[in-house]
């Protein structure tokens, strides 16, 4: 086989186990041109005496799905749980149809999920925002697993800051502004749920996640961080100026503008703000949320910075 054929071999069979399934559950008969799959398949996989070409290929085409639907629904346990199992069964099938993977991991198959909600929201169920916020915090648990890990701040860092600082935060923090206070519900699913043996299987019923009871959960504006330490997520819940000072500092406001920022509504006596600010620090830099500007080249605050 020459380089060429081998690549328009890959590409080919690539396209072709990509197909969606049929409702059933089977690969497509037919292709959009009119041809029949059962010829495709045999242009270049070949019949053994117990399955045929097209039965062959069926296998990696069902497999495919059953892998990438499975791993997709573990990362959305509690937004199942939102919009109900066959309507989850159903945004699953077309979300990963208009954003198939396209990654050597399957870690980023739900990064467009929170976009796709927007545009598609009759396909999050009876309560869509809640649907989205409850996406947008199961992404976010993914993002802070894995985030990178920055260097922190040193207490001599720390002690140099002034207005003029710039400060960053470590990748792995999430901030979120939600409508809904959706992190107890999504705590409560990921603690409480089982994992499906396979995703064939709980789509047809034979092992399916336990029946989550849904508390109401009433619209309330939420600031959510999700962060990593020692390995594990957690939740922390911020009032507004607090997450309106990180969110400036992550977008590369100076402190004293971040801070300006968070209390121009006046909702924190000025005689309050002091303490306020003080008590942020110690626990920002206790959890080792605040690390250097990534273009700080070396391991000390840029003089600029500091200045």
């Amino acid at each position: 086989m020459t380089a060429t054929s081998l690549v328009d071999f890959q590409r080919r069979m690539s396209e072709d186990v990509r197909r969606p399934l049929t409702a059933d559950e089977e690969m497509q008969t037919t292709l959009a041109d009119g041809r029949t799959m059962s010829a495709e398949a045999e242009r270049y996989v070949k019949a053994n005496s117990r399955l045929s070409a097209l039965e062959r290929l069926e296998l990696y085409n069902r497999q495919y799905w059953f892998r990438i639907i499975g791993a997709f629904q573990e990362d959305f346990p509690a937004l199942q749980a939102v919009v109900g199992r066959k309507k989850f069964e159903a945004l699953t099938i077309a979300y990963l149809d208009a954003h198939p993977s396209r990654s050597f991991t399957l870690r980023n198959l739900g990064s467009q999920l929170e976009t796709w909600l927007g545009a598609n929201p009759a396909m999050a169920g009876r309560r869509p925002a809640l649907a989205i916020d409850t996406a947008r915090v199961e992404w976010a648990y993914v993002e802070a697993f894995d985030g990178e890990d920055q260097a922190v701040l040193t207490a001599e860092d720390i002690a140099g800051l002034n207005e003029s600082s710039r400060l960053a935060l470590q990748p792995h923090v999430q901030l979120l502004e939600l409508e809904y206070p959706v992190d107890d519900l999504v705590i409560a699913v990921h603690k409480g749920r089982v994992r499906a043996e396979a995703a064939s299987q709980a789509m047809q019923g034979v092992a399916r996640e336990p029946r989550h009871a849904i508390p109401q959960v009433p619209k309330r504006t939420t600031y959510l961080a999700l962060h990593r330490f020692e390995l594990s997520v957690y939740y922390k819940r911020l009032s507004a100026a607090e997450y309106a000072v990180l969110q400036a500092l992550r977008e590369g406001e100076t402190l004293g503008a971040a801070l300006a920022l968070a209390f121009t509504a006046g909702a924190v006596e000025e005689s309050e703000q002091a303490g306020l600010v003080g008590e942020w620090f110690h626990n920002w830099a206790e959890l080792g949320w605040l690390c250097l500007p990534q273009n700080s080249a070396s391991g000390k605050m840029d003089e600029k910075v500091k200045r």
